[in-house]
């Protein structure tokens, strides 16, 4: 595949949403590897179309476009981000959340054209963020790497840098990744249908659940939750 991460580069003071601005450059013809950076988005996505807001220049957002990605992307961005941001210490969330002592300090959205052979590989990380930032609903499960605005840049580095050996490296290497760092192991996780105990990734990526009256379910990347709470 031709064409280096985060080349060309499009950094914005402020946009709407890094991802709808790769997107266009995507559908426009853009080159493998092409990154979007903005200092502050107004129209910030989360999966299930939660709104991603953080305070001007306090956050690393970024959208990278991908052409013919691979089919276990999100969890190989998922090891390469954990690994960029604490080595030893971040955990995976599956699919698509990093945390640090259990509270989400990153997160991931892939959006994809398949028949056209792009994607969109959307990532926000609380690098420089307050706790006091935080909204009210936010502050039992929002973590910051409380770092100061001087270090997004770099961090974004750490971040291409991770991302270019992870997006290479085999679909075993990618499971072997998450296995090592899945915070849903041994947990017990709910979802809209159901609830169980994290039983690890199987061989597509997907999360196994032991159920309750025995047995086990593999998910697909739906919405899962550690609490009833979070619901």
């Amino acid at each position: 595949m031709a064409g280096a991460l985060g080349f060309p580069r499009l950094h914005l003071r402020q946009t709407d949403s890094t991802n709808l601005r790769a997107r266009e450059l995507a559908a426009a013809g853009a080159p493998h590897g092409t990154l979007v950076t903005a200092g502050q988005q107004s129209a910030g996505r989360g999966r299930q179309g939660r709104v991603w807001s953080a305070p001007p220049g306090r956050a690393l957002l970024l959208s990278l476009l991908l052409r013919d990605p691979r089919p276990l992307l999100p969890l190989a961005a998922g090891v390469a981000i954990a690994e960029a941001i604490e080595p030893t210490q971040a955990r995976l969330k599956w699919p698509n959340d990093v945390l640090i002592d259990g509270r989400k300090v990153a997160g991931i959205l892939v959006e994809a054209k398949p028949q056209e052979g792009w994607a969109v590989l959307g990532i926000g990380i609380n690098v420089a963020i307050r706790p006091d930032d935080f909204p009210p609903q936010l502050q039992a499960t929002a973590a910051t790497l409380g770092l100061e605005p001087e270090a997004i840049e770099p961090m974004l580095y750490l971040v291409i840098a991770a991302l270019s050996r992870w997006l290479a490296a085999s679909d075993s290497e990618v499971l072997a990744g998450v296995r090592a760092r899945d915070a849903l192991l041994g947990q017990p996780v709910y979802w809209q249908a159901g609830s169980g105990t994290g039983a690890g990734i199987d061989g597509d990526g997907r999360l196994i659940v032991s159920l309750a009256h025995g047995g086990q379910t593999t998910l697909e990347a739906g919405e899962v939750h550690l609490t009833k709470r979070e619901q």
